[in-house]
């Protein structure tokens, strides 16, 4: 399995942005569809955003981040980025990037079902903090 490697994670304050990164440092990442993960204290790690292969025409995101966040790539630097906007406390988590054959769909719960995901291409980093906290 491919290597992702996250990074971009911080302590802000409520409302703040960050911008978080990931790339594949040895394989090609832009062949793959590629989606952002996070997992609180406590918590099962839950999807959260994911965007399409190639050209990343399709992303689609979980109700509870939308209009917030938004996923974009750069294939030249087989980079997936995730811009979080107007961040809140219950963002704080570990935040993992995974690669897919394709993207999952966001079920009518308005979140990613684990068990309709495809199979995962890349194996699981260590991921970047994003602490929210005034």
């Amino acid at each position: 399995q491919m290597r992702l490697v996250e990074s971009g994670g911080g302590l802000v304050q409520p409302g703040e942005s960050l911008r978080l990164s990931c790339v594949a440092p040895v394989t090609p990442l832009d062949i793959y569809a590629a989606m952002w993960f996070r997992q609180a204290p406590g918590k099962e790690r839950e999807g959260v955003s994911c965007i399409s292969r190639i050209s990343g025409d399709e992303t689609n995101y979980a109700d509870s981040v939308k209009g917030r966040f938004t996923i974009s790539r750069d294939n030249a630097k087989a980079t997936v980025h995730l811009q979080m906007n107007r961040l809140r406390p219950e963002d704080t988590a570990v935040y993992y990037c995974a690669a897919f054959p394709f993207c999952p769909d966001v079920g009518r719960s308005g979140h990613y079902t684990d068990t309709e995901l495809p199979q995962q291409k890349s194996s699981w980093g260590r991921g970047t903090q994003v602490t929210v906290s005034s």
